[in-house]
């Protein structure tokens, strides 16, 4: 498949005010996203119909289903380098990972394990169910220890619904936020819509992100960034979205 065909299949596409994706799941077979490198190639094709030029691949880190190692992501993070500059590709990529914040995560941290983004950013990722007792505690020793943290998607976590101050108590300690475009399109449904759109009219939107595991997010996203509301929104965060400063030039 050549470059002209992966690229130029749609039409008129729009693109973000950003170019650089800082979540996704687009490594081929770690996880439950792009399983194999068709699937990843032709997720890097929709991001790049979205205006993105750099890609951070942060496939799941989490005990008992996705236990992934440095060593795992590494090797599919290299073959599929190796598939973009066989196609070549106009894409920059790179390679960290989505942690869950559990015992497996702490075990991996202590051991020196960690896989970070460029600038030593991590990206953390709570339970649905429940946060962390000792996440305040986790969160200072990584920042002590050199880390930069980012917090995935703090919108779909239902426990902070009716708890806006812990929002305000966790950026404010340093963690920065990524929200999903899918949550302002809906996709997760009102409630993740809703805190998003509050995280907004707060400030607190630091980053954001695709999320995106298959072809339907991509598509989801797409007509969401045709709408009268995301050019709103664009408008809004568009001062105070760090996607393209965090990785140095």
């Amino acid at each position: 498949m050549g470059f002209f065909n992966i690229f130029s299949r749609r039409k008129e596409p729009v693109e973000l005010f950003y170019d650089t994706d800082v979540h996704c799941h687009i490594l081929p077979g770690v996880d439950h996203g792009a399983q194999d490198l068709s699937q990843s190639i032709d997720l890097l094709s929709r991001e790049f119909d979205m205006g993105i030029r750099r890609v951070v691949c942060t496939s799941h880190v989490t005990e008992g289903s996705f236990e992934n190692t440095r060593e795992s992501l590494m090797a599919a993070y290299e073959l599929l380098c190796a598939e973009v500059k066989r196609q070549q590709l106009p894409l920059e990529l790179y390679v960290s990972a989505e942690y869950r914040v559990d015992d497996y995560f702490v075990r991996e941290y202590k051991a020196g394990h960690l896989l970070p983004m460029p600038g030593n950013w991590l990206l953390i990722e709570n339970s649905f169910q429940q946060e962390l007792m000792e996440l305040d505690d986790l969160i200072f020793d990584l920042q002590v220890n050199g880390y930069n943290l980012i917090m995935a998607h703090p919108e779909r976590y239902p426990y902070y619904a009716s708890r806006h101050e812990r929002y305000e108590s966790l950026h404010n300690a340093g963690v920065k936020f990524q929200v999903n475009l899918l949550s302002f399109a809906g996709y997760f449904g009102g409630n993740a819509r809703d805190a998003a759109m509050w995280l907004v009219k707060n400030g607190l939107v630091d980053m954001l992100g695709s999320d995106m595991h298959y072809a339907g997010h991509a598509e989801v996203i797409a007509e969401y960034l045709t709408t009268k509301e995301w050019r709103r929104l664009a408008a809004e965060l568009e001062p105070h979205i760090i996607n393209d400063t965090i990785i140095p030039t």
